[in-house]
């Protein structure tokens, strides 16, 4: 496995960075993989590493590049926690689909591609993850305790490839009347399949957290791996987490 940053011009201007990790075998399979509100951190590139040792090349684009180039925050510093709120509150989500499309152009040109990419996303990357589904030709999205979903569901009939949601039965940031909401809009979607984990709060998947839970998270990752395989059709090695 190789990891580099690579830069990506911006379909609006202006070209950011991103943090790729691919597998040594070819050809492979991409993944667009979308950061928390915590930026692209070392759990995030973790995440990267981890899918590309599943035989994935994986990308992850640096989407507050407007704001505050290469932000690294920790959830578990409370000052870092506050200063992802401040960004989130600044960030355009509008303008991180469109960084998001010229990455996975990107991707499905980048040397020994398939031509397959989907993408999968937590938090904030779990809202843009459902977005990706709704607004670009992703081949299939996965949502880790996607954010504002609710809010977005007028755009659910634009979605045309498979898509999973994972979601926390104690998320603090999806009440349950959102997820209800969610469930809902999105129950009679066949490309859509909704997996919520009881007794979880959100991030349960992030590793090395205070959130993170074991049990959930290798479910959920068990289920990640197998929908991406079916449909992106990279050989998968079974081990990986997200």
């Amino acid at each position: 496995m190789t990891t580099q940053n690579v830069t990506i011009p911006a379909l609006l201007g202006g070209s950011f960075s991103a943090y790729l990790a691919a597998p040594s075998t070819q050809p492979r399979a991409g993944i667009v993989l979308i950061q928390e509100v915590l930026g692209v951190n070392k759990n995030m590139r973790q995440t990267a590493d981890d899918y590309a040792k599943a035989g994935y090349s994986v990308i992850v684009p640096d989407l507050y590049w407007r704001l505050e180039p290469d932000v690294q925050l920790d959830p578990e510093d409370e000052k870092q926690w506050a200063r992802a709120f401040e960004l989130i509150g600044a960030f355009d989500v509008d303008s991180g689909v469109e960084d998001l499309k010229a990455t996975l152009s990107f991707l499905r040109q980048y040397p020994s591609s398939t031509g397959k990419v989907g993408s999968v996303g937590f938090c904030l990357g779990g809202k843009l993850a459902y977005l990706m589904a709704t607004r670009t030709d992703a081949d299939a999205n996965v949502s880790y305790y996607g954010v504002e979903i609710d809010k977005n569901l007028a755009e659910a009939t634009k979605i045309q490839k498979p898509l999973i949601l994972h979601m926390s039965g104690n998320d603090e940031y999806v009440s349950p009347s959102a997820q209800a909401t969610i469930q809902q809009g999105l129950e009679d979607n066949p490309l859509v399949t909704i997996y919520r984990y009881e007794g979880v709060s959100h991030g349960f998947s992030r590793v090395g957290s205070s959130a993170y839970r074991q049990e959930a998270a290798e479910l959920a990752g068990d289920r990640t791996l197998a929908f991406l395989k079916q449909h992106l059709g990279s050989g998968v090695i079974q081990g990986a987490t997200a």
